[in-house]
């Protein structure tokens, strides 16, 4: 009778729907959430495709589970702050979160029903505006504004982002320049102006806090406005 023992089998660690969900963030990290499959999530974990069930039902509860995970990411409410500066804190802590996760993004909006995870997130938001001295309606209007911004992305109308030849960009808007001015003077603006408030190019962290910072002044000003109007 063979005495050998098995050190792989005493070693391996148990699989948990924790472990599941932590190798697929990174696996997604690594190589994007196309690439994510139930059998490549398999390999990594080094068990064969049918265990996973046991944890996730399908890819789609998976990206569900994936979501949940960057929500529970993001830093909770400060304590003991105005309504502007938690609000503030709080989406740029699920901004930061989104930038750990590209891939996140692309997965929240594929989403049609939100977990109640997401949902617990969008009632503490909708909360800080309540408690924060907003009316229901106001309230009401403040979310439709903020839109993905509250999960710490915005979709971009100028994406700066894709690596091209500058030679090949600036010889293309050229060509445009007579047909369509404006959109080449924001493009030489956004490529060449060193002495811009932000810089050579786009600085997408700046562009998300200036809208942000944007929106929440103006929010700040209609409350008032509304408080007033109630007095």
């Amino acid at each position: 009778m063979s005495t050998e023992i098995d050190v792989g089998a005493e070693t391996r660690l148990p699989l948990t729907r924790e472990r599941v969900l932590r190798t697929a963030v990174r696996l997604a990290d690594e190589s994007g959430i196309e690439a994510l499959s139930m059998r490549k999530l398999a390999q990594a974990l080094d068990v064969v495709p049918m265990a996973l069930y046991r944890h996730v039902a399908n890819k789609d509860e998976l990206l569900d589970a994936l979501v949940d995970v960057v929500i529970s990411e993001i830093d909770p409410p400060l304590d003991g702050a105005d309504w502007k500066t938690v609000i503030r804190a709080r989406i740029l802590s699920a901004r930061r979160a989104l930038l750990r996760h590209p891939w996140a993004s692309q997965v929240m909006e594929s989403r049609k029903i939100p977990t109640p995870v997401v949902l617990e997130y969008m009632d503490s938001m909708i909360g800080l505006f309540r408690t924060g001295g907003f009316s229901l309606d106001l309230t009401h209007h403040a979310m439709h504004t903020m839109g993905s911004r509250m999960f710490g992305f915005t979709q971009e109308i100028f994406n700066d982002t894709t690596e091209s030849d500058p030679e090949l960009d600036a010889e293309m808007f050229g060509a445009m320049a007579d047909t369509y001015p404006y959109i080449f003077e924001i493009f030489t603006a956004i490529s060449h102006d060193d002495a811009s408030t932000v810089g050579p190019g786009c600085d997408d962290q700046f562009e998300f806090e200036f809208a942000l910072d944007l929106m929440l002044e103006g929010l700040e000003k209609l409350k008032q406005r509304s408080t007033r109007g109630s007095g």
